[in-house]
């Protein structure tokens, strides 16, 4: 891997296949990650047939062997994207189903953590990417970004386990950025609102597809994957020593979680 190379959980649809088209468009070597090889095959092939550099390896980011081994099997990391996520029902907290909070905790919070863990001593020894302005030679160091969700930074009804759980993610993101504090490691918090994506609330409400189009009704202009994937790209691609925190991004018509305009 002698090219930056930017490693994409959850690569296989929605935010994390646009990240990676990004991500390569802007000269990064993607490494594609998530459980559904077929998928992270045919864009791994899409992007390759462009002329780009890409790589598909099956991964389960909740198994921490697998994930392991498949930083064993890298030999350079500059940016990982933690984005493997998803949302399980809608049910109150009194109702909710325990083992459904537990499968979104392991994916969204201790999936992070997995990855994050396994990488970080290669994204810490990351060397400089190309010459700055005036072709002054940039510093080196990696950079994670965690994609949470404006679920991480407010609560809502029928949400609990969800929000409970990207709550986790940005604790995680935001600590971490603490800890790192003096090494070469930038830490970024991508918070997407209403994102519609093929997947995201189909699998929400267990493949019900009418459930999963009133998400959108009556909004005009929903984000979409790759709306997500630019502003992922526009700050892993900043100067190394400028860090984007947090950028919170959602429609216009959405002003909160529990505000949206819906036209009639």
């Amino acid at each position: 891997m002698s090219n930056r190379t930017a490693v994409i959980s959850g690569a296989s649809s929605g935010i994390g296949a646009a990240t990676a088209r990004q991500l390569a468009a802007a000269g990064y070597r993607v490494v594609l990650t998530a459980r559904r090889q077929d998928r992270i095959d045919a864009l791994a092939a899409e992007l390759t047939d462009a002329g780009h550099e890409a790589v598909a390896l099956p991964l389960d980011v909740t198994d921490r062997a697998a994930v392991d081994a498949f930083a064993a099997g890298l030999d350079r990391c500059d940016v990982l994207v933690n984005n493997a996520g998803g949302a399980l029902g809608t049910d109150p907290v009194a109702t909710a189903d325990p083992a459904d909070w537990r499968k979104m905790y392991e994916v969204n919070v201790l999936g992070v953590l997995h990855l994050t863990q396994a990488l970080l001593p290669a994204l810490a020894q990351a060397p400089p990417g190309p010459d700055g302005p005036g072709g002054a030679p940039t510093s080196g160091g990696g950079t994670v970004v965690v994609v949470s969700s404006t679920a991480a930074h407010a609560t809502y009804e029928g949400g609990g386990g969800y929000v409970a759980a990207k709550h986790g993610a940005h604790v995680l993101a935001e600590t971490l950025r603490l800890e790192l504090c003096g090494e070469p490691v930038r830490v970024i918090e991508i918070a997407p609102g209403m994102v519609k994506t093929d997947e995201f609330a189909l699998t929400r409400f267990r493949g019900d597809a009418a459930r999963a189009a009133k998400v959108y009704e009556g909004v005009a202009e929903p984000l979409t994957a790759e709306d997500v994937a630019d502003t992922i790209a526009w700050t892993v691609t900043r100067p190394p020593h400028v860090n984007v925190d947090l950028l919170v991004v959602r429609p216009r018509a959405q002003a909160s979680n529990t505000k949206v305009h819906r036209e009639r």
